[in-house]
């Protein structure tokens, strides 16, 4: 399926629910295309804590792979947003991060994150991945699941040998 396609699955789900919408703009980002549904009933398409909006992915996901003979046909991996709620959440998450590692390396001591989807817990992962003071680490089980930032102890030599790369 193109981009098109996927579009007019996203409206006729969106018609099928009787839920009106201005608009499906189709955004490009450096990792994935956004289909960004432009609404007034936004807390009826995100949820709680954005549930129903994974949802919505999901259903729109699956629509859009089942009538796609290839799976490469599907170059690029998608996500649908309403008004701008991930790109905000994603946002949050980066900003909780790193105000926790702050905390982390200044208390040298473990903090837990409150729990996340498997794609908010990527994100803090690859965030925090270059730190070198920092671990992180996910724990908890299925919508429990949360990420753990534990302080790294470093060697003094190894302090003084980054402290020279800078």
């Amino acid at each position: 399926m193109n981009i098109d396609d996927i579009k007019k699955v996203i409206e006729k789900t969106l018609e099928g629910l009787t839920v009106s919408f201005d608009a499906v703009d189709v955004v490009e980002d450096d990792i994935h295309t956004i289909f960004m549904i432009q609404t007034n009933d936004s807390g009826v398409l995100i949820g709680n804590n954005g549930e129903n909006l994974r949802a919505l992915n999901h259903v729109i996901k699956k629509i859009a792979h089942s009538n796609t003979k290839n799976s490469d046909e599907i170059k690029n991996q998608f996500t649908v947003d309403v008004n701008g709620y991930n790109q905000r959440r994603i946002q949050e998450i980066k900003d909780q991060a790193a105000i926790l590692s702050e905390r982390v390396r200044l208390f040298k001591s473990s903090v837990e994150m409150n729990p996340m989807n498997a794609y908010e817990r990527m994100v803090v992962h690859s965030l925090l991945s270059d730190d070198s003071e920092i671990e992180t680490c996910s724990e908890g089980e299925g919508r429990y699941r949360r990420i753990v930032l534990k302080y790294v102890m470093r060697e003094p030599q190894q302090a003084i040998d980054s402290e020279l790369k800078l």
